[in-house]
């Protein structure tokens, strides 16, 4: 697994975000990190991962992709500009596109991120960010994020 490194870039990757609101020792330290760095691409993230009625159209486990090792924060996209085409990956989404397609763009988001943000795409598929990130709840999320509408996604 490649090792952490700091960001280069000013504004912060969701896997950063995530891990610094992991490491937060109050749920308000939580929530109040989490709404200073709310954005669409942050909430649907933990959408994907926390609310029941989003279906994965990926097969569930490890995704066989090639990690991107170039250094946070410089050759490669950020799930912040990349989230608008996550509702191909689920439900209700893009249900015609075919298994291979879809799996096969998946791998392309996937080698064009840090490595540590398709590994926290990885674990929102299989709604698992909570086993890296295990101090982030629904009921924080929640408690955040009060305009999220919980069920009937897919």
């Amino acid at each position: 697994m490649p090792k952490t490194m700091e960001n280069s870039n000013t504004r912060l990757l969701l896997s950063e975000i995530l891990r610094k609101v992991s490491n937060a020792k109050t749920k308000a330290e939580k929530i109040a990190l989490l709404q200073k760095h709310n954005t669409n691409a942050l909430r649907q993230v933990l959408i994907i991962n926390f609310d029941d009625s989003v279906i994965s159209m990926l097969p569930e486990g490890d995704v066989p992709y090639t990690p991107n090792d170039a250094p946070i924060g410089t050759d490669h996209t950020r799930l912040e500009s990349e989230y608008k085409g996550l509702y191909r990956f689920v439900k209700g989404g893009q249900d015609k596109l075919p298994s291979l397609k879809r799996e096969t763009m998946f791998v392309q988001l996937l080698e064009g991120l840090s490595a540590e943000e398709a590994e926290l795409l990885c674990l929102a598929k299989d709604k698992k960010i909570t086993s890296k990130y295990k101090r982030i709840t629904k009921a924080v999320v929640q408690e955040a994020f009060p305009g999220i509408v919980w069920g009937n996604r897919s």
